[in-house]
């Protein structure tokens, strides 16, 4: 993760990665990728016909249906959003905090990225009211709004968006005539997927809604990089689909073809990979029940994480104790809880939150420490949380929180 600018804190052109999920490869998709480590050659530019049918079926199954022709891969989402910047033109709408690698592809094209703030309740999906009151103040100005990036499944907040918010941000995007890019990185993620209701606004509006999936989300380790994108059907989103196409083939933009075999076998989703899955989503959902704790324990500010392998932690109830470390803005807290915690804490100004509010966002995949063994020992213990490694873990992050509290009541005036 690259540090901003140490002179004055300048602009934040990068952002952390994605969050990690600490565990070694699935045994069966190092068995694709090692299968077709042989093949030599390229792969088509947005994906050959395998990946694409794999990724039909994926959608098919949450109810989306599409035809192998509306859908492309790239290696990683970022390529499919820079190819989607440039293919629809115009400034882009993202919500405040987003994800960290969604402005820097505007800012890359030369386009205005502009933040609208999320209800308090929800992240990923900005609120409607401020969606409609950014769009005509931006045009006002001479701006040419055309794209709105959200997402139900969010990072950096690991909250899902209520259906009924996603309906009124969805009916205020089409009535501004913005087409939407919905990124359902960490759909498959939710840490109680039989109480959570998860939308897609593709399901609302099929004609103006493309998907973006990046599967290191769920399926493939990061450092395999591949994402798929399901285009709108009609022949706007034909045509979309075409000017993608010519944008990643600009770029040579292409799945290498072991990670496209392995891509293909894991959005077929058989039963290693929905074991994995499964098992995955389980331990992060009780390594980020267990970091809430801590934070909220200590006196900061975090909503109960909904979705993914992190929480999204505000500190400014503790801003006092931070002021004695020498902490005064974002980044400053970014470096001191990262030296702190032994683990990365990247700012809420990545994320395109204001760089004088105390905010951090903490990855449970850091919390999964030890030996290839001992981590995947995590998935098949029935309390992970007691293992040894685990536990030192988050005694610390504990630990770390607890003496910030401490600091400040040391400090609260005589009442």
């Amino acid at each position: 993760m690259r540090r901003t600018d140490p002179q004055g804190h300048g602009p934040v052109r990068f952002g952390p990665p994605l969050p990690d999920d600490g565990l070694p490869v699935l045994p069966e998709l190092s068995a694709v990728l090692a299968a077709a480590a042989a093949r030599g050659v390229h792969e088509p530019v947005g994906g050959g016909p395998a990946l694409r049918e794999a990724a039909c079926g994926y959608w098919d199954r949450r109810g989306l249906h599409c035809a192998p022709g509306r859908v492309a891969a790239a290696p990683g989402a970022p390529t499919l959003l820079l190819a989607l910047t440039a293919a629809l033109g115009g400034d882009v709408l993202v919500p405040r905090p987003c994800a960290a690698w969604w402005a820097p592809y505007a800012r890359l094209l030369g386009r205005p990225a502009f933040h609208v703030p999320t209800p308090p309740e929800s992240g990923g999906v900005p609120d409607p009211y401020a969606l409609l009151e950014t769009v005509r103040r931006v045009r006002a100005e001479g701006g040419d709004p055309r794209l709105l990036v959200l997402s139900v499944a969010d990072d950096p907040t690991a909250g899902v968006a209520p259906p009924e918010l996603l309906h009124e941000t969805v009916e205020a995007a089409q009535d501004e005539g913005l087409h939407l890019v919905s990124d359902e990185t960490w759909r498959d993620t939710l840490h109680d997927p039989h109480g959570t209701v998860l939308l897609s606004p593709a399901e609302m509006l099929p004609d103006r809604v493309t998907v973006v999936s990046d599967l290191a989300g769920a399926l493939l380790p990061p450092g395999w990089p591949a994402a798929v994108a399901r285009f709108p059907a009609g022949g706007d989103g034909d045509g979309l689909h075409a000017r993608v196409l010519d944008a990643l083939t600009a770029l040579d933009a292409r799945v290498a073809a072991p990670v496209a075999a392995a891509a293909a076998y894991a959005l077929s989703e058989p039963e290693p990979v929905m074991a994995r899955v499964a098992g995955t989503v389980r331990l992060h959902a009780r390594l980020a029940a267990a970091a809430h704790s801590a934070v909220v324990g200590a006196g900061a500010l975090a909503r109960p994480p909904q979705a993914g392998r992190h929480l999204y932690v505000d500190l400014a109830p503790l801003r006092d104790a931070l002021h004695l470390h020498g902490v005064g803005d974002a980044q400053e807290l970014e470096d001191f809880l990262t030296d702190r915690l032994g683990m990365p804490a990247p700012g809420g100004h990545r994320f395109g939150d204001d760089l004088q509010a105390p905010r951090v966002r903490l990855c449970t995949g850091a919390l999964v420490t030890g030996s290839d063994s001992e981590r995947a020992e995590c998935l098949t213990t029935p309390r992970p949380l007691e293992l040894p490694h685990v536990q030192r873990a988050l005694i610390q992050l504990k630990s770390v929180f607890d003496d910030l509290r401490d600091d400040a009541r040391r400090w609260e005036p005589p009442r």
